[in-house]
């Protein structure tokens, strides 16, 4: 059996899991040279983002944009683009939606804010993400090269905006001022007070409507069937008439816009203003979310429980045991990534050649039974 050849139940299941615990066995081991145990520490871990419920909320709060950003990672993906630009077209996202929401929401009402502070994100996120598509299809620029490129403009650009420009008089804080109350997401306690005060809102429910109609639009419409064979086989593509350019050039500007919606979360959802750094690494973990999750909806949203429950899990591990770091998870993460992204294919020659034992063994069992 072809090791690129599993079975899918193999490569969408069996492969992500053995390199998700080869990377905790490594964390594990990371975690006992701190002198700590790391079961005792996994349980602490366990209990304070997943089984308590004000915990659960946090881990939901933080997998809320870390599946927005896995969503823009495997949709580029499908058409071969590997777009590692999520924190720059989230930054962006963010500034879009802060530009609408400062100049309207004393204007307007809550009902009309929302949604037009989402098309402002997706907007710009989209706006960000089309350069590189279009360098891509009409210049031949690398996509990992522009997008990466990209993050640090938009870092720089952001920090220009925001502290040249946003920052009230006399305030010290780099961010722009808070928005009005009715430019505030929803919060889900409001209508699960078991949550907790937590900063769980509706872009959750959004996030979910956004997997779904990824799934539909990638394996449901002609579309996405053209864009997911561009990826597969352009010269295929192109003898069936398929325009390859304005495919990566959508495909890009769609992939963007999705990163983008992703800073109403934390924005509007959360800190209530525009800051600096608030995409916190989140288009990064985006990549782990999106290879973890093997581009599927279902996949990338236990991938991003398994990040947000990192963060905060991580972080109450911390206070509990101090020979923990905070940076350890960033580690960790670091290994997801490492096991689930560079070295996704480490047990597929292994298991390969286990699966094309299975019915050889099986047989000879049921002769040696007659």
């Amino acid at each position: 059996m072809n090791p690129h050849n599993l079975p899918r139940w193999a490569t969408g299941l069996l492969l992500p899991v053995l390199n998700l615990l080869s990377a905790l066995l490594v964390a594990g081991l990371v975690i006992l040279a701190l002198g700590e145990s790391p079961t005792e520490s996994l349980a602490i871990l366990v209990n304070s983002a997943y089984l308590n419920p004000e915990g659960l909320g946090y881990t939901l709060f933080y997998a809320t944009t870390f599946l927005f950003t896995g969503l823009a990672v495997a949709f580029a993906l499908h058409a071969g683009l590997f777009n590692i630009g999520g924190e720059g077209q989230m930054y962006l996202g963010g500034l879009g939606m802060g530009l609408v929401l400062l100049a309207l929401d004393s204007r307007l009402p809550g009902y009309l804010l929302i949604p037009l502070a989402l098309i402002g994100s997706a907007a710009f996120g989209a706006a960000w993400a089309f350069v590189p598509g279009y360098l891509q299809a009409k210049r031949g620029s690398h996509i990992v090269v522009t997008t990466i490129m990209f993050n640090f403009i938009a870092a720089n650009l952001m920090n220009y905006v925001i502290v040249s420009l946003l920052v009230p008089v006399g305030q010290q804080t780099t961010a722009s001022r808070e928005f009005a109350k009715s430019a505030w997401l929803p919060r889900l306690n409001e209508w699960l007070p078991g949550l907790g005060q937590t900063p769980l809102n509706i872009s959750f429910l959004l996030a979910l409507l956004a997997a779904a109609g990824y799934a539909v639009l990638v394996w449901r419409t002609s579309w996405g069937y053209r864009v997911r064979t561009v990826g597969a086989n352009p010269q295929a593509a192109h003898y069936a008439g398929i325009s390859i350019q304005n495919t990566l050039i959508s495909v890009m500007a769609i992939s963007g816009a999705l990163a983008g919606v992703a800073a109403l979360n934390s924005e509007m959802g959360s800190t209530h203003r525009l800051g600096l750094n608030f995409t916190a690494g989140a288009g990064f973990v985006g990549i782990a979310v999106a290879l973890m999750g093997r581009k599927h909806p279902l996949g990338m949203f236990f991938s991003a429980l398994l990040f947000g429950g990192l963060i905060q899990g991580g972080f109450d591990l911390s206070l509990e045991k101090p020979n923990i770091p905070p940076e350890t998870f960033v580690f960790i993460q670091g290994l997801i990534i490492l096991f689930c992204g560079a070295l996704e294919n480490l047990y597929a020659p292994a298991l390969a050649a286990l699966l094309a034992r299975w019915p050889t063994r099986t047989a000879t069992t049921s002769l040696s039974e007659r």
